[in-house]
């Protein structure tokens, strides 16, 4: 059986972002978008006893993996000593309360999975991201300076 190749442009393309719907004690529902390369705490429910508490795991998204109930996204963050901890997340688990999204990512992340980072240090992580953010502003700068440029032309004539 042969699969069309737009379904898998398809796969592509829903693998960078993820979404999540939450349902609060009156019922209003808050979605959370969220893809690779963003910087998210996730607060989950623990149970101890008789007692329920929130514990909150921050770090950012590597990948995000899988289809509809059984979508999963794997979470990284540096603790201390510089040792790396990594948590595979269940989206659509019921222990999961909040997804907060602190930083957003690039804005052209051109990789699904983000497995480059295992290598770096938080230092060289977040260089790559003020790189970006610099490179993104002097576009944008350059942008406006020829949307005036071409404004003045076209009211001179």
């Amino acid at each position: 059986m042969t699969v069309p190749q737009k379904v898998g442009v398809y796969f592509r393309k829903m693998a960078l972002k993820a979404t999540h719907i939450q349902t609060s004690s009156k019922g209003k529902q808050t979605k959370t978008i969220f893809g690779v390369g963003d910087t998210v705490r996730v607060f989950t429910k623990i149970k101890e006893g008789e007692k329920t508490r929130q514990q909150a795991f921050e770090g950012i998204v590597i990948k995000i993996k899988g289809r509809d109930v059984s979508k999963t996204f794997t979470v990284r963050r540096v603790g201390a000593q510089q040792i790396g901890v990594e948590r595979i997340i269940p989206l659509a688990s019921p222990t999961i309360d909040k997804i907060e999204v602190i930083k957003k990512g690039l804005r052209g992340v051109r990789r699904a999975k983000l497995y480059y980072i295992r290598d770096k240090a938080r230092k060289e992580i977040d260089a790559i991201y003020t790189r970006s953010v610099k490179r993104e502003e002097s576009k944008s700068a350059i942008k406006q300076k020829t949307k005036k440029a071409k404004a003045k032309k076209t009211s001179k004539k």
